[in-house]
């Protein structure tokens, strides 16, 4: 019984995580496209599944506070660099 109960949560986790860095890897690529609207609103969707991860028990939830707040700097950052320029 343990051993399918784990293999099943195991399947929905990589699921899970495997979602997550999908979503970020588009935060990333939406960055280098310098779109800010695009940017804004991919940032909210990989948000949002973060905190789903972390309401399900798959992430931990400073594990999840650490992934937004490298998102939202990078963000901050390529914004702040296309002012400038």
């Amino acid at each position: 019984m343990r051993k399918k109960r784990n293999l099943k949560r195991w399947y929905r986790n990589r699921v899970t995580k495997s979602s997550i860095k999908t979503a970020i890897g588009g935060v990333n690529e939406a960055i280098s496209g310098n779109d800010a609207d695009t940017v804004k609103a991919t940032l909210l969707k990989a948000i949002r599944q973060i905190d789903k991860a972390v309401s399900k028990g798959v992430l931990h939830k400073n594990t999840a506070a650490r992934k937004k707040s490298r998102l939202t700097r990078k963000l901050n950052l390529s914004l702040a660099k296309s002012d400038n320029q």
